[in-house]
């Protein structure tokens, strides 16, 4: 019988009025987002480990923001953003004054590391940074902000760094991509779910050139938050292979793991959380391609968010608090004696519209 029915003392059910408690389970009942945040936000739930982990990574990001420490994704961000202003049509006389100071107080900082260390690393990147910079400096008009930054970047020490040319081009329009469509269908066909390999280990050096492919591409204003954590150490191998769901039966066969890892201080605002999924996979997926022109197959293995496995590779990774699994690839030389599924896949009808 309803908590909103009262028997009365004949026994028949008369109604009476309903509990504040059952007043408000309807009130929240009736709109999505209150059912949402009582059911995810204000109990205990899935959602907990990224909750935290978007905290973790915006008090990571802000402690570089007001520390020494070189905020690369900052860096990263912005120079992204005035090679966006550069390209535009028409190209506006006076731009980027809302960010180009914090955008020179950064790269001032990173200047002083690249004179201190001069590895390759840091190098490209601060490269990348003063051509456009320097571009940016170079076709902008009169503004007192421009102007005093303007200044500021003619006296940084850059002589002993500088002389590349990484500022916005022209693309090559006559020149055809190597990769005929018809050849990249194949190689789409080919790139399979693999999982039985051969007990050799895996060439390392074919696996860093694939990683170079997968740098390509594209990330959110090219701040590519992410790792690839590659293991190929067996006793490694057989614990992570154990923690994703879906490797009964093949894990024992896997000569190497890699994990794609997140790293959520990229970011000062919750709305980009999601952009770690998105750019991981996206570095993912053009890896798994590339491995496969190199003779090498993967199989992309589900990561589920449950507490008792996040909590086992938080320990195998030795994971930040803001850094989040993505996916985990398994890669080999694949076994010719192994099956593969079929995996019948949509139909273009099935997946694509026009406007609707």
């Amino acid at each position: 019988m309803s908590e909103d029915v009262d028997p009365g003392p004949t026994g028949e059910a008369q109604a009476r009025p309903p509990s504040w408690l059952s007043r408000a389970y309807r009130l929240v009942n009736r709109n999505p987002t209150w059912r949402a945040k009582l059911r995810y936000g204000l109990l205990p739930g899935a959602f907990d480990r990224e909750h935290r982990a978007v905290l973790a990574g915006i008090k990571r990001y802000r402690e570089n923001e007001r520390g020494q420490q070189v905020n690369r994704y900052l860096l990263r961000r912005n120079t992204h953003r005035l090679e966006k202003g550069l390209l535009m049509r028409p190209r506006r006389d006076i731009f980027a004054l809302d960010y180009i100071e914090a955008t020179m107080e950064v790269f001032a900082q990173a200047t002083v590391r690249c004179l201190a260390d001069e590895s390759d690393t840091d190098r490209l990147e601060w490269q990348w940074a003063h051509d456009v910079i320097a571009e940016y400096f170079e076709v902008t008009g009169s503004h007192p902000l421009i102007d005093r930054l303007r200044k500021r970047f003619e006296d940084l020490d850059t002589g002993r760094l500088s002389g590349g040319d990484s500022k916005p081009y022209h693309r090559e329009l006559g020149d055809q991509p190597p990769v005929s469509y018809d050849q990249m269908v194949a190689l789409a066909k080919q790139r399979r779910s693999v999982r039985w390999y051969r007990s050799e280990p895996v060439d390392r050096n074919l696996v860093d050139q694939a990683i170079l492919v997968a740098a390509q591409a594209p990330s959110a204003c090219n701040r590519q938050p992410f790792l690839f954590r590659i293991f190929d150490d067996p006793n490694q191998v057989a614990a992570l292979a154990e923690l994703p769901m879906g490797t009964a039966g093949f894990g024992h066969n896997i000569p190497m793991i890699i994990a794609v890892v997140g790293r959520l201080r990229a970011y000062f605002n919750p709305r980009d959380r999601h952009l770690i999924y998105i750019d991981g996979s996206l570095a993912a997926m053009s890896l798994m391609f590339a491995l496969e022109t190199l003779g090498l197959s993967s199989c992309s293995l589900n990561w589920p968010d449950i507490w008792t496995r996040e909590k086992k590779i938080t320990r195998l990774l030795d994971l930040d608090p803001d850094e989040r699994v993505v996916l985990l690839l398994s890669v080999g030389t694949p076994d010719p004696e192994g099956l593969v599924a079929y995996s019948q896949k949509k139909t273009l009808d099935q997946i694509r519209t026009y406007n609707k």
